[in-house]
């Protein structure tokens, strides 16, 4: 049995183009493959191509060339099986407003084929925290609620796989919270989450791994941390004593003057030394009242990459 939830060979897909327009490739070969047990994050910008590939692993686009395999399941010579093993939490809040909470679970049961006897949506409905609402009709939930019930509606076949599509888009902080304390929970019992979001600070903090795509295209596959190794920038903020006359001049340094009057010094760490920088503030005849560096994030690695490969 193979180790990985998820494999992606040579994955394309072209959209056909409308009113005399060239065909659009949405994705051109992408190769990916997603640890079983891992959260994985997704990230990439607006039309990436993250919509297209999670919608062909979801089975609701056709892919136009490549291999997809969930689960050990080829979706080509098993669609029903792959269809199984993923559960996907749409973005979009597409929910029928004359169901009940309740009745959404069990009508989505139903469409996956699991029996009555097996169903639990009582267990789903106090997992996303909506047991007290589940018989009120979904037209009268709030936007919070309604999002919660669509994790739920991802969970009914009791799913390998949880694919998130900008799960906390919109919603308050005490919101995001109970899905994220929910998410963790569901990877400790041995569910395989994949994640797309725009919060890179939460991709930081959740995901194991990280895959960014962009124009349609892998450009980077690694763990968190060893991506976030990638970028050696360093910056150390001054705070001064009194007003900077001078910014600090030296090969290697980057200096610029905020409007609170701090001095932040950019550099990297493999060819210019803290001690260097520090000495260049001292020759500038800037006395340090205050000094902190600040390590390179997540935003940091994604901007570098997607703005180099466009």
């Amino acid at each position: 049995m193979t180790q990985d939830a998820i494999c992606i060979e040579g994955l394309r897909k072209t959209y056909k183009g409308s009113k005399g327009q060239p065909p659009k490739q949405a994705l051109k070969g992408v190769d990916l493959t997603v640890p079983r047990g891992s959260v994985f994050g997704l990230l990439g910008p607006n039309g990436a191509g993250k919509s297209t590939l999670i919608n062909i692993l979801a089975g609701l686009v056709l892919k136009t060339e490549g291999k997809v395999t969930i689960w050990g399941f080829d979706q080509d010579t098993n669609p029903r099986q792959s269809r199984a093993s993923i559960g996907v939490m749409p973005q979009e809040l597409n929910l029928d407003p004359f169901f009940s909470p309740r009745g959404a679970l069990e009508v989505q049961a139903g469409l996956y084929g699991v029996p009555k006897s097996e169903r639990n949506s009582d267990e789903i409905l106090r997992l996303i925290g909506l047991q007290d609402k589940a018989e009120a009709y979904a037209r009268t939930l709030s936007g919070g609620m309604r999002r919660r019930l669509l994790l739920g509606k991802a969970l009914v076949h009791n799913p390998h796989i949880l694919v998130l599509d900008e799960p906390t888009a919109g919603v308050d902080i005490e919101l995001r919270q109970m899905l994220w304390e929910n998410i963790r929970k569901l990877n400790q019992q041995g569910m395989t989450i994949i994640l797309t979001t725009h919060y890179l600070e939460e991709a930081e903090e959740m995901c194991d791994e990280i895959a960014i795509i962009n124009h349609g295209e892998v450009v980077a596959r690694d763990s968190t941390s060893n991506l976030l190794g990638r970028l050696d920038s360093k910056t150390m903020v001054v705070v001064p004593d009194g007003p900077a006359t001078t910014l600090p001049q030296a090969p290697g340094i980057e200096a610029e003057l905020r409007s609170d009057g701090a001095v932040v010094l950019r550099y990297q760490s493999a060819a210019t030394s803290a001690e260097a920088v520090l000495a260049a503030v001292h020759s500038a005849g800037i006395t340090i009242r205050d000094v902190k560096t600040e390590e390179t994030d997540l935003e940091d690695v994604f901007l570098a990459l997607t703005s180099s490969t466009g």
